[in-house]
């Protein structure tokens, strides 16, 4: 089976945004919920979209939630978040060997282009859907599946890509191959515990599987 493209979650797959999600909703939580949040905690916030975690945390102020979230992350965005080893470089090796990418992400469209401006590398994606493309995120096979549409691609040639469960729940859940990243904050176990298709231990990895298929 040939890989045609490649469907990559953003945060924590190929930004590495894991610091400013934590003191984001540290900074949150210290004046909502003083004292009762570590930033062990917030790990099993990393994936789920604001709506889903300030419905369940905060029921009847989730919007007013999401606002002072995203207020205080756009203010320290650019000073928090950091690169990961050879990504850019493997995206255009990618794209020169002509898969298709696209981002499949929880993130506004918003938050998404602040992140790509640091990323630098949005030339190299046929396609972006975000939060507000969808009416359902992902674990749910919408987004995947939008992706996949957008990108001329059946589901048996593409990978979903990224450090969640719920990126590996929704590859799944659209019929598409999976792959964890084993820089994932909650770890390989974790993400091994959801059955991938396969463990990225580094992002030329991907270089590896694609040629593979073609050898």
């Amino acid at each position: 089976m040939k890989t045609k493209a490649l469907l990559f979650d953003f945060d924590g797959t190929l930004l590495n945004t894991n610091d400013l999600i934590i003191q984001t909703f540290m900074y949150i939580f210290d004046e909502r919920f003083p004292g009762q949040y570590s930033t062990v905690d917030c790990l099993k916030f990393i994936g789920p979209s604001l709506k889903q975690t300030f419905d369940e945390l905060t029921p009847g102020e989730t919007e007013i939630m999401i606002a002072k979230y995203r207020e205080w992350s756009a203010a320290n965005h650019d000073s928090l978040v950091t690169g990961y080893e050879a990504v850019v470089e493997t995206l255009e090796e990618l794209h020169a060997l002509g898969i298709k990418m696209a981002i499949v992400s929880t993130k506004s469209r918003e938050g998404l282009a602040r992140g790509m401006k640091i990323l630098q590398a949005e030339h190299l994606f046929d396609a972006i859907v975000g939060l507000d493309d969808v009416e359902h995120v992902k674990p749910h096979p919408e987004p995947v599946l939008l992706a996949l549409q957008k990108l001329g691609v059946d589901r048996s040639e593409a990978i979903m890509i990224g450090d969640n469960s719920h990126d590996i729940e929704g590859g799944k859940n659209a019929g598409v191959r999976t792959a964890g990243v084993a820089w994932s904050a909650k770890g390989v176990d974790y993400l091994m515990s959801y059955e991938p298709t396969y463990m990225l231990h580094h992002m030329r990895d991907l270089l590896e599987i694609v040629k593979g298929e073609s050898s």
